[in-house]
């Protein structure tokens, strides 16, 4: 798969994913099309290169004007950066989003300088957010219901890996869209890995947010990050492991090293990730995932 291909959701005729070429990186980055009676955007990707998502809109011949809605699963930028781009090109759409985030898309000024502190260099790559206006975004929480036309999406808030994430379940294909709630798929591997940013991540949360999937057992998991694969029990137990083990290794090093900066710098240095997300992405991935342990480690030692 390239960048900016479409691909169907395995077992669905409607469900689609984009490669949105996110970090200049191929397979790292999904937003899905959900070509229902009420057509839907799951996520909105990066914001840059939104072209793709307009171009996959007329590859499966589904005018702009039709798209009703733009569901970020969460608002950090590469799940939320495109909702103003693609609400200025789908004019009738409604952006839903948890109740938490709605603000920061209708002013996302503190939603930029927190991402520019979390993601560092990688800003290149990201463009600003346009402002979502005020009356095409609603609020969304935990148990509410969105109607398609054909099918209907249950949202579960997913609070783990941000306080403003939400899950959909979609009634039509048992397809469940977790964001981050399920770690980052990699589909050449058949492996979850963690996803750990700061400044909000949770572990304990995180692995509620798993076993919620787990009661849930939905047929298809569709990831952020990237595409989507058979839910299996193993798969999700294979990645409460995967948090908790990857928790454990930073406090390690950080007790073995006794400096944050080292312990940054190991992890980028030791990524196995480098052959398929290439050096830079790979190592600015990991000293992403490690200072949001580090915060977290702060912060459960304040709380103790």
């Amino acid at each position: 798969m390239a960048i900016g291909d479409v691909t169907a959701v395995p077992g669905t005729d409607d469900v689609y994913y984009v490669d949105t070429g996110m970090y200049e990186t191929e397979m790292y980055g999904s937003v899905y099309i959900i070509d229902a009676e009420r057509p839907a955007f799951v996520d909105t990707g990066i914001g840059t290169n939104h072209e793709y998502l307009l171009d996959a809109l007329d590859e499966l011949d589904i005018a702009r004007e039709d798209i009703e809605y733009l569901l970020p699963t969460h608002i950090h930028l590469d799940h939320a950066g495109g909702a103003g781009y693609l609400a200025d090109a789908c004019p009738n759409a409604t952006v839903m989003t948890h109740e938490i985030g709605v603000s920061h898309l209708v002013d996302p000024g503190k939603l930029i300088a927190g991402t520019k502190a979390a993601v560092g260099d990688q800003w290149e790559f990201y463009v600003d957010p346009k402002p979502v206006p005020e009356d095409r975004i609603e609020p969304l929480t935990d148990g509410d219901q969105i109607d398609l036309g054909d099918r209907t999406l249950s949202v579960f808030h997913a609070p783990g890996h941000a306080p403003h994430q939400t899950m959909f379940l979609d009634s039509k294909d048992d397809l469940l869209f977790t964001g981050d709630a399920a770690g980052i798929y990699v589909p050449e591997r058949e492996e979850v890995r963690q996803t750990s940013p700061p400044s909000q991540f949770d572990l304990e949360a995180c692995l509620d947010d798993v076993r919620t999937i787990e009661e849930i057992a939905p047929e298809r998991i569709c990831f952020g990050h990237f595409g989507s694969c058979e839910y299996s029990e193993e798969l999700m137990e294979s990645y409460k492991r995967t948090l908790v083990e990857w928790v454990e290794a930073v406090r390690q090093k950080r007790e073995e090293l006794g400096d944050d900066d080292a312990v940054i710098e190991h992890f980028a240095e030791h990524t196995q990730m480098t052959d398929l997300w290439g050096e830079r992405k790979a190592s600015e991935e990991e000293k992403l995932n490690v200072r949001g342990v580090l915060g977290y480690l702060d912060w459960q030692a304040e709380q103790e």
